[in-house]
């Protein structure tokens, strides 16, 4: 059974940073690319960040050079370092991976709330 757990949401103000910890089972993580989304209220959910099994990283327009994709292949976890957040990075944050078949398992979400 494969299980994405995310942490590290909460309250921040404009200008201050979170990092976003998303534990995955073992079996999968170390063998594909894993990725960050978000969904505000009353929106779509969008891709953030994404990062290979090689380490290679992308990010969405409204994120570059604030936010940092990375992965610790012996914690089995992907991390999301957020600086300089803004009102609109308030959202609800996801991790995601594929299996080989294209099955997507997604975490449960964490909050990120940033205030004015």
């Amino acid at each position: 059974q494969v299980q994405l757990v995310e942490s590290g949401g909460g309250l921040v103000q404009a200008g201050g940073s979170l990092r976003l910890s998303c534990a995955t089972s073992g079996s999968i993580f170390s063998i594909n690319g894993m990725d960050w989304y978000r969904q505000a209220p009353g929106k779509q959910r969008e891709l953030v960040a994404t990062i290979t099994r090689g380490g290679t990283t992308n990010y969405a327009d409204s994120v570059k050079g604030r936010f940092t994709i990375s992965r610790d292949n012996a914690k089995n976890t992907v991390y999301l370092q957020m600086n300089s957040l803004k009102p609109e990075d308030t959202a609800v944050y996801y991790c995601k991976t594929e299996n080989g078949l294209g099955y997507a398992y997604w975490g449960q979400g964490a909050q990120v709330t940033v205030s004015s």
